[in-house]
């Protein structure tokens, strides 16, 4: 049979004693810490009115800006040479570049068929556009639909699908949920 072997007993290491301190003084002394780096990046950065988490590549963070589709997003980050940099390591200046991609992506030869509003009913120039601008905007063209009387705005006006959905049984609400029976009159007999 294997013979035991025992755990080697720890030795205590001796530390130098400096002049007027005992050795117990010495034990209880604390060694010095590792000093950490400090993390340059940043856990939440604002971006086109929308909060980015800092530790998600710039791709993924892009697209969670209302009005930027994963291609723009992708197209972004490639044309801007930041490829999958983490947004909280992005500089001020980066920031700034990014913002304004997001805003004028066409002075960045970026291509019109990934703008959010091709041909602007309004001039008919291709743009495109973020956030806030573009819900006011969606808005904005549905209360004109509406103004014009047209069907797609008449649909909205009933509440009712625009899409030409049907609608016998989906979109039902309240009044019209349900099918309605006629009821037996007294002194009529059941049909079997």
């Amino acid at each position: 049979m294997m013979a035991e072997e025992k755990p080697e007993e720890k030795k205590e290491e001796k530390v130098p004693v400096e002049e007027g301190a005992s050795e117990e003084e010495a034990k209880e002394e604390k060694p010095k810490k590792k000093v950490e780096k400090k993390d340059s990046r940043v856990n939440i950065i604002r971006v086109a009115g929308k909060d980015l988490d800092g530790d998600a590549p710039l791709k993924r963070a892009l697209s969670d800006v209302r009005g930027v589709s994963f291609m723009l997003a992708n197209a972004i980050s490639k044309v801007s040479g930041l490829g999958e940099k983490k947004v909280g390591e992005l500089k001020e200046d980066e920031m700034k570049k990014i913002e304004d991609m997001i805003e004028n992506p066409g002075n960045y030869n970026i291509p019109d068929w990934m703008f959010n509003r091709r041909l602007d009913p309004e001039d008919g120039e291709d743009r495109h556009i973020a956030s806030a601008q573009l819900e006011l905007r969606h808005k904005m063209d549905i209360n004109e639909l509406k103004k014009r009387k047209c069907y797609k705005g008449i649909r909205h006006i009933q509440g009712l699908p625009v899409r030409g959905q049907r609608t016998r049984s989906s979109f039902r609400k309240a009044a019209t949920v349900g099918v309605s029976r006629a009821k037996n009159k007294p002194g009529e007999s059941k049909k079997k």
